[in-house]
């Protein structure tokens, strides 16, 4: 029986995860989205994609749903979660992927509304458990996890990273970069900012900002708090980005040595959340890839035995929603 999924906030990652969904034939059934937008621009904007290119089914608008391969979602616009009909529409588990809702206070209503769960597509404050699939994913209890998040994409991209390295040759402590694309947080053309390098035209500029995955990697991987830091800096391509992640290890190794160990996780225990490649590619190259993190083999470096520097790249659109479709097959099966 599939799993009813209602989506609240229907922009970049709300889309793609229902397209990541429909394509994958995964069992859910997305019975509701809410969104502020009215219908016809909802379903345009999910048939026609800038950067993923068009949808390859059918979708429609009617007054208050878009029909897609026939199936009827019913839209809804309200601004306050608490008012949207969960129960009556039977649903499992609430995607929260408006970015304004990521208090837990705040999603809760989801569950007030009749919801049994919310999983949150992005770092929250006050969640029950913050999951990384492939990582920690096994310390979830459906009895007291109700409020989850799924970090965010560069988060879900950086901790494979660190647990591979970590597991093999120690961690003393590390530094990353995430070279990201330009999103929605930022701005075409100049324009007020509370970050004032985010105030900038992103199209036409490196932009040097912040970024919490290093912190949030320490809510997966608890042994690690306090030993990484580090930025993001936005660059002007609209899907995918690149993880630097340099660590002091504590046993001595080598760039073969290092290469095994991410080529054994990714045909094992990581296994369609880690991926290892040789191949000389570049961003464009890895749009679409579902993958949480692909380990660029030719990029690792080791200097004087101990010091490794890894490059994971990641479709931080499709990747990540990719990861919140099978978060929502991973909760709904525990339900």
């Amino acid at each position: 029986m599939a799993l009813k999924v209602g989506i609240n906030g229907f922009g970049r990652i709300g889309r793609q995860v229902l397209r990541a969904a429909i394509e994958s034939g995964a069992a859910i059934d997305v019975v509701a989205v809410n969104d502020l937008t009215d219908t016809k621009t909802l379903a345009h904007l999910f048939k026609y994609d800038s950067v993923h290119g068009t949808f390859g089914g059918t979708v429609t608008a009617e007054p208050d749903a878009i029909v897609v391969n026939g199936h009827r979602i019913k839209i809804f616009k309200e601004k306050d979660p608490a008012a949207l009909p969960w129960k009556a529409l039977g649903v499992d588990v609430v995607l929260e992927s408006t970015g304004r809702f990521t208090n837990a206070e705040d999603a809760r209503k989801h569950i007030a509304g009749g919801a049994k769960k919310v999983i949150i597509s992005a770092p929250a404050k006050g969640e029950d458990l913050t999951i990384v699939l492939g990582v920690n994913h096994e310390k979830y209890d459906n009895a007291k996890h109700h409020i989850i998040s799924n970090a965010s994409c560069t988060t879900n991209c950086l901790v494979p990273l660190v647990k591979v390295i970590r597991d093999n040759f120690g961690f003393k402590h590390a530094s990353m970069v995430t070279i990201h694309s330009y999103t929605n947080d930022q701005n075409i053309l100049d324009l007020p900012h509370k970050d004032l390098r985010r105030a900038r035209a992103a199209a036409v500029s490196i932009i040097p900002t912040t970024t919490g995955a290093a912190k949030a990697t320490s809510l997966v991987i608890p042994e690690v708090k306090g030993k990484i830091d580090g930025i993001a800096i936005r660059v002007p391509t609209p899907d995918v980005s690149l993880t630097e992640l340099t660590v002091e290890v504590e046993k001595t190794t080598t760039v073969a040595e290092v290469n095994a160990a991410f080529k054994a996780a990714a045909d094992g225990a990581m296994k369609g959340i880690l991926q290892y490649t040789e191949e000389e590619l570049v961003s464009v190259d890895y749009i679409g890839n579902p993958h949480s993190s692909i380990l660029d083999a030719k990029n690792t470096n080791v200097i004087d035995g101990t010091m490794v520097k890894v490059s994971g790249w990641y479709d931080n659109e499709w990747g990540y929603s990719s990861r919140c479709v099978d978060l929502l097959l991973y909760v709904g099966a525990r339900l």
